[in-house]
């Protein structure tokens, strides 16, 4: 309570004096994020490229090295063994085998003779299809520019063009950013990713519809005032109750990352960084570019009646 209390209420940030600054780092970043899903590309998880993926926990700390060279005399191509949260917590993914099913199974019952004794449980075993991971990333690149456009005619219908643009071009940002974040990483890009970037278009419209309220209403109560003086004033507004849901968010990602466990923890840090990122880009980047789109205030109806000003003041 004493941390909120010191919280200015009506603090007085010159956001829209840095705003080309702003735009400046959010294509930096943008940049960046292409560049690297380009270059390095994403670690593309088991719903996504198909084969087979196999988490077990080994009687004794693992010693991957002697595994990997077990592993590759069984001749059933590539296989990538990794610690899995605990050294004696394994993950192999091994690559879709040539055949279909059957020869899926076949590659299991070959890796669980070699490891034999060496187990003591096997946490999952599954396989995905290559038809399957196909139809999931064209889903899920789908299911992405759908929610993206059906944020944007949201906007559009609750508030302006403006605002619908300025929104969209902001949760682009945050999109891109945060798949950056995971070619950068190379934490595992699987549907639970898929589902944070979801999470993460969500938070972030959240927070940016809230400003746009405010600038909806500033804008109307303020009209004979310079617009980006009324923009700044609206992201002040706003700001404690910005920065206390994303601290607030935060907690609980951060509790999750520490204690979730390794299946957890990229989604987890993906979900910190997107939260991050949509505070950011809803207050720094979002006004910003309704500033850019020429918002305006609404014309008193005094002046679309072809009445003068004066008329309009005394009345």
């Amino acid at each position: 309570m004493a941390l909120i209390k010191k919280l200015p209420v009506n603090p007085k940030i010159d956001f829209m004096g840095k705003r080309k600054l702003f735009m400046a780092f959010s294509v930096l970043l943008i940049v960046l994020s292409v560049v690297m899903v380009a270059t390095r590309g994403l670690n593309l998880g088991i719903d996504f490229r198909g084969g087979v993926l196999i988490e077990v926990k080994t009687t004794e700390p693992a010693d991957l090295n002697a595994l990997r060279s077990r592993m590759s005399s069984l001749n059933i191509g590539e296989i990538s063994l990794q610690e899995f949260g605990a050294p004696d917590e394994v993950l192999i993914n091994i690559q879709k085998q040539e055949g279909g099913e059957k020869k899926q199974m076949e590659a299991i019952q070959l890796v669980k003779a070699e490891l034999g004794s060496d187990v003591a449980e096997y946490r999952r075993v599954e396989f995905v299809g290559p038809k399957v991971g196909a139809e999931l990333k064209k889903d899920g690149a789908l299911a992405t520019i759908f929610a993206l456009l059906g944020i944007a005619f949201y906007i559009w219908f609750r508030f302006e063009w403006q605002f619908s643009v300025a929104a969209l071009l902001a949760l682009t940002h945050d999109v891109i950013t945060t798949i950056g974040f995971f070619a950068i990483t190379q934490y595992e890009f699987n549907l639970a990713s898929l589902a944070a970037i979801l999470t993460v278009a969500g938070y972030s419209i959240n927070d940016t519809v809230v400003i746009f309220d405010r600038v909806r209403d500033e804008l109307r109560r303020y009209k004979k005032m310079e617009v980006i003086d009324i923009l700044n004033m609206a992201v002040n507004k706003t700001l404690s109750r910005t920065i206390l849901t994303s601290v607030t968010t935060l907690l609980a990602l951060v509790a999750l990352f520490v204690f979730g466990g390794e299946v957890l923890r990229g989604l987890s840090l993906a979900l910190i960084w997107g939260v991050g990122i949509g505070t950011y880009s809803s207050i720094a980047l979002a006004v910003p570019l309704l500033f850019a789109a020429d918002v305006r205030s609404p014309v008193p109806e005094e002046e679309e009646n072809g009445e003068g000003s004066e008329n309009g003041q005394e009345a």
